[in-house]
């Protein structure tokens, strides 16, 4: 079967620009297939003079790497493609964009109902965390996008901006208000182009991210929001709304799609600008190292078509490789805690004991499924409803997410209860007491580092999840529900320690590792308040690993935001 068969016009769309900038078609050829695809004439001739200006641009920047560039960015993520392109607008600085993955117009990163099967291919980092015994001693997945537009290629496309009071927090935590939700909400509400119930005051129209709530949302997905409403549980019109202010609600979920294709950050950053000079963008780049004299960074050290290179900064490397590159990057670089880096004999730049520490994920879990009377057709990311909710009032924000999920979403253990069609109701932990921490296995470059998850090994998180069984339950089991419903698969009238162990065995990781190289004013923090690393000169991070805390939600939206705030610092 034809792996685009069943794909929108506006993916078909996009691999035709895919294949236009690599020159594997010509002008002819992309024009003739976008008229057929229903562009009208004049569109497509646009289209062809911006993709073919995009490849032939990049094709003459890689064949003539600078020496030196103004600014270099690791990671083309969420974060790297805000930074990258802000710093870009300004034709003074010339900007080297690194990514290890490849280009990202491919039918399994475009076309979203499929976007879990991306999990443990090309594109993904398919890091495995070391056993652990609050998950009854399995190795827990982390997925983490390799290709441009890293995470936003191969997530669930939801946006999800966070609880007001995460923000606030993170304020506090870094001793700058500018960290706070009141200038936090600015961030999003300049790059929102919101295509949803109007909100002034909280959203944003005209910007660079196309946001609007679930279309044409499966009849699961508004069953479910009836659900939570017969529980006592709010509705809200958008997830993103005030809803984020309070204790909590339902909705159907906020999502980055578009006419059936993910909008990840290359499309709505990076492709925009790429025919711009001063833009320089590599896939397939690997990086080693950065380059020091003293305590001031001076460079970049990677792999790109099979060389190793050396590229100078004039001003700054922002590292923007996620929770787990970023830190592996910085320890292998000398920075990080003292007695780790002597273990591999790498000379010390900065001591910095809280790299690497801190790590903080939100597990869901897959154990809680009913069978349907009969299949049904998955729309959108097929997860078009979730909610938020507290697992005990005294708690100050909601500490559960709960998604419908409109295929079997299980863990390798809980995957032998399911059957064909069958759905999930998926509790989520986004407040989680248990922290983890990595460190490296060797000083390859391209081996992954040593990943300590440690899920549930605090109590209180098992404390929260049985709640939130209980709650996926009742809201499966509910009257809403019952016309999706021949029979509860999972986790049926388990209780104690047997559901305990439903839980353990259950617990996948949403992919959403953060704060590996925390912001804050305490030993154990990793950057200031400007994001620049404490001890080195020329040196940010903008990325999850940042966070001071774990945001309650989705991390596409704030890792984006992290990369906004950082451009504001650096454009000042």
């Amino acid at each position: 079967m034809n792996e685009i068969s069943n794909a929108s016009n506006a993916v078909r769309l996009a691999l035709l620009e895919g294949q236009l900038v690599t020159g594997q078609i010509d002008r002819r050829v992309f024009l003739d297939g976008a008229t057929q695809l229903g562009l009208p004439g004049p569109d497509a001739d646009q289209a062809a003079q911006k993709f073919m200006a995009i490849g032939a641009n990049q094709t003459a920047l890689r064949s003539r790497l600078r020496k030196s560039y103004e600014y270099i960015v690791v990671g083309a993520g969420a974060a790297g493609a805000a930074v990258a392109r802000r710093l870009a607008e300004n034709s003074l600085n010339n900007v080297l964009l690194l990514e290890a993955g490849g280009d990202d117009l491919r039918p399994g990163i475009l076309m979203t109902e499929s976007w879990y099967l991306n999990q443990g291919t090309d594109v993904d980092w398919a890091y495995e965390a070391t056993p652990s015994a609050g998950v009854n001693h399995r190795s827990i997945k982390h997925a983490s996008g390799k290709a441009l537009g890293g995470g936003t290629s191969i997530n669930g496309m939801v946006w999800a901006r966070g609880h007001k009071h995460d923000f606030d927090s993170w304020a506090s935590a870094a001793g700058d208000a500018d960290w706070g939700y009141r200038h936090v909400l600015e961030i999003y509400k300049r790059i929102e182009d919101w295509h949803g119930e109007p909100d002034p005051e909280r959203r944003g129209q005209g910007g660079e991210v196309f946001v609007q709530p679930a279309p044409d949302p499966n009849p699961l997905a508004p069953a479910f929001l009836k659900a939570a409403e017969s529980l006592g549980i709010p509705v809200f019109e958008d997830q993103n709304g005030v809803m984020q202010e309070g204790s909590g609600g339902a909705a159907i979920s906020n999502v980055r799609i578009r006419d059936g294709r993910r909008l990840n950050t290359a499309a709505s950053y990076l492709y925009p600008v790429m025919d711009r000079q001063n833009l320089t963008v590599l896939t397939n780049a690997f990086v080693y190292r950065l380059l020091a004299d003293g305590n001031a960074v001076t460079g970049i050290e990677f792999e790109w078509q099979g060389e190793i290179h050396r590229v100078a900064t004039s001003r700054e490397v922002v590292l923007s490789a996620g929770a787990i590159q970023t830190p592996k990057i910085l320890l292998l670089s000398g920075i990080g805690d003292r007695a780790e880096l002597d273990r591999f004999g790498i000379p010390l730049v900065s001591h910095l004991p809280g790299v690497g520490r801190n790590l903080q994920d939100h597990p869901i879990i897959g154990s809680a499924l009913w069978e349907p009377h009969e299949p049904m057709v998955v729309r959108n990311n097929a997860a078009e409803a979730n909610l938020f909710v507290k697992s005990s009032a005294d708690l100050a924000t909601p500490d559960l997410h709960i998604f419908q999920i409109e295929v079997p979403y299980v863990s390798e253990v809980t995957a032998q209860y399911a059957v064909n069609g069958a759905w999930t109701i998926a509790p989520g932990l986004v407040r989680p007491a248990s922290r983890g921490f990595l460190k490296l296995k060797s000083i390859d470059p391209r081996a992954a580092p040593e990943i300590n998850s440690n899920f549930l090994s605090d109590p209180r998180d098992l404390a929260a999840l049985r709640r939130g069984m209980q709650l996926a339950r009742d809201l499966g089991n509910s009257e809403a529900m019952k016309p999706f419903v021949k029979r509860e698969l999972l986790p049926g009238d388990r209780a104690g320690e047997e559901l305990d162990n439903l839980i353990r065995d259950g617990a996948t990781s949403m992919h959403h590792p953060t704060s590996t190289a925390k912001m804050g004013q305490d030993d154990a923090s990793v950057v200031d308040s400007k994001l620049k690393v404490y001890g080195v000169d020329n040196l940010r991070i903008a990325d999850a690993s940042i966070m001071p805390d774990i945001i309650t939600g989705n991390t596409q939206a704030p890792s984006i935001m992290i990369g906004e705030r950082l451009a504001e610092i650096l454009t000042k």
